[in-house]
């Protein structure tokens, strides 16, 4: 969902360093792109049911979030939001933290001057607004994953509870942005166990696939008012980063899309595809076409964000036959360690 009338891990501060590009083995600071990038915002969004018989992902697109609440920020600085919402036992969960979580995020007292403490203040406190309209209405009782993105300025803040996922394309290669909290990974398997919780057969208590996500109060032994709170979290990891001119466009998407894409090669298919008409919605759809194409089964939705109004250029070829691609120092070093390991 786009708002109409409008066109359209722990927290990781932003680093005070270019980005830096690799010519013939030589690492060159462009201080250039780092100082002098204003990210040119425009988006695409599409969803597909696929193989379910209901439709549960969700997803909101909002050009300047403050002005659309009616909040006026200092400067009139615009900020964006961008989430999707991938619901299970039901659409409600999604559907109200999708109308909700930028409402409260907002009407925080401490908007938009600390805003990774707005926002991971935010997710819980719009969780206990939900539950406490579940012990109203008893059909609602359904819980959701979420994952937002906000921009403002240069920076680009990506709020994760769940395993929707955004990846990040940096001159063509593929930056993850979140975490995915499901039972396999070994930092959210200790984080519940101690708090009471356990894995059985993949499933957080025998009942969930994800270790984070807003609702479920209705499920036994998960959640718990208060702290520490139960296995069960609605508290998001945070990532953000400092845009530079190198840093082309973000892909969120809900697992059904992940299940079958890996980071680079949703990098890659977007590239090419906007390399061919330049037009975010279209690819969105593309790939979740594509996601279906491959065999996937789950509901779908995929949401674009681009920093730049031009499409992503050719990577340049050297004369030796490199490839000119513009990375992160501890990219660098991981091309490295590969190449040496070669």
């Amino acid at each position: 969902m786009c708002v109409e009338g409008f066109e359209e891990a722990e927290i990781q501060r932003p680093a005070d360093f270019a980005m830096e590009r690799v010519v013939e083995n030589t690492v060159l600071l462009d201080f250039e792109s780092w100082h002098n990038f204003s990210p040119a915002i425009r988006s695409g969004d599409w969803s597909d049911i696929g193989g379910r018989e209901y439709m549960e992902d969700t997803h909101v697109c909002i050009p300047n979030l403050a002005k659309s609440f009616g909040y006026k920020t200092a400067d009139d600085e615009v900020i964006s939001f961008y989430g999707v919402f991938d619901g299970h036992g039901g659409k409600d969960a999604a559907q109200y933290v999708r109308d909700n979580l930028p409402r409260v995020i907002v009407e925080d007292a401490a908007f938009p001057l600390e805003l990774e403490k707005v926002v991971r203040r935010s997710f819980v406190q719009t969780d206990s607004q939900f539950a406490e309209k579940c012990s109203i209405h008893d059909g609602l009782s359904s819980g959701t994953t979420a994952l937002t993105a906000m921009i403002f300025g240069r920076s680009l803040l990506v709020a994760n509870a769940g395993d929707c996922r955004a990846v990040l394309s940096r001159r063509g290669v593929a930056v993850e942005m979140s975490n995915d909290h499901r039972t396999c990974c070994l930092h959210e398997r200790k984080r519940v166990e101690s708090l009471g919780g356990y894995v059985d057969d993949g499933y957080l208590n025998g009942q969930l696939a994800v270790t984070r996500a807003l609702g479920d109060w209705h499920l036994d032994g998960l959640k718990e008012t208060g702290e520490p709170g139960g296995p069960l979290s609605a508290e998001p990891e945070l990532k953000m980063i400092t845009l530079t001119k190198d840093d082309e466009f973000l892909i969120i998407g809900s697992d059904g899309i992940w299940d079958y894409f890996s980071n680079q090669n949703s990098v890659d298919f977007a590239r090419q595809r906007l390399q061919e008409h330049n037009d975010l919605r279209r690819c969105c759809r593309q790939i979740v076409e594509e996601a279906i194409r491959r065999g996937a089964t789950d509901n779908l939705t995929a949401v674009m964000v681009s920093f730049h109004q031009e499409a992503p250029p050719q990577l340049r070829v050297a004369s030796r036959g490199r490839v000119e691609r513009s990375i992160s120092a501890e990219g660098f070093n991981n091309l490295r360690v590969l190449l040496e390991g070669q």
